[in-house]
């Protein structure tokens, strides 16, 4: 059993063992997020099984793939269990691993660049820099649970870049979190979605209109959000794919039809 990492979408991403692992896997339990050009990749031969997760729609269970992955492991298979971005960054690789340990089955990890730092790099991102971030913090926001236990105060400090996993539902919250605990309306911040891939989008503008904005560009699965200082830079260093896109101008105010009271 090989856990592999995909990364983002983009297959030269992919590192030499990640691509041998695919050449030599007769059965392939892939998430939903990893790109067809990736799947291209596998032999004719090779069993795909889909064991994708989504907010709507089909998805199947924890249970289930640990199920797969052992059924599939006994019968003396190559298995790749195929993961988008890294398996051990949001990705439940280290609770699969534990089952496979527990069911006495041996098994190897190849990591996969995982979606901030790719997704980042596309948009023109540096992460960290000396003139505006000196710390990054990698967070999920899937669910009302996550919200709840993350420490606001902490993500809110200056000079720290945010990357935000599986968010675009929770935007709202995200934007009153931030602000209540301090973070400045005007903090720049970054959408990209499909990152790396040929339908690549970045949006950007502020931490006080990100919802808006997100929905104003209709902003979907599977984006990541970076939220600070050098969320700016897209601007200029963008590199990969059309320019940013910005928030939409606010509506100017319509004016005032003068009546028979203004007239008198």
């Amino acid at each position: 059993m090989t856990l592999v990492g995909a990364g983002p979408g983009d297959p030269g991403l992919l590192t030499l063992n990640a691509l041998q692992a695919l050449r030599n896997a007769e059965v392939v339990l892939h998430d939903r997020l990893v790109s067809a050009a990736i799947l291209e990749l596998l032999p004719a031969s090779a069993e795909r099984i889909d064991v994708g997760k989504s907010a709507s729609g089909h998805s199947v269970r924890q249970e289930q793939i640990h199920t797969l992955m052992l059924e599939h492991a006994r019968r003396g298979r190559r298995v790749v269990r195929l993961k988008g971005g890294d398996p051990f960054v949001f990705g439940r690789g280290g609770e699969e691993l534990e089952y496979l340990r527990a069911h006495g089955v041996p098994y190897a990890v190849v990591p996969g660049i995982t979606a901030a730092l790719a997704c980042a790099a596309y948009a023109g991102i540096p992460l960290t820099h000396r003139a505006h971030a000196q710390s990054l913090c990698l967070v999920t926001a899937h669910c009302k649970e996550s919200f709840d236990t993350l420490d606001w105060a902490a993500l809110a400090q200056e000079r720290q870049t945010l990357a935000v996993y599986m968010g675009v539902a929770g935007l709202d919250t995200v934007r009153e979190r931030l602000l209540r605990a301090g973070r400045a309306a005007q903090t720049p911040f970054a959408l990209v979605e499909n990152g790396s891939r040929p339908q690549q989008r970045v949006v950007v503008g502020t931490l006080a209109d990100l919802p808006d904005t997100a929905r104003a560009h209709q902003v979907g699965s599977p984006a990541l959000l970076i939220l600070g200082e050098v969320a700016a830079l897209a601007t200029d260093l963008h590199w990969f794919g059309a320019a940013p896109l910005p928030a939409p101008p606010s509506p100017s105010p319509t004016p005032a039809v003068p009546t028979l009271a203004h007239a008198a």
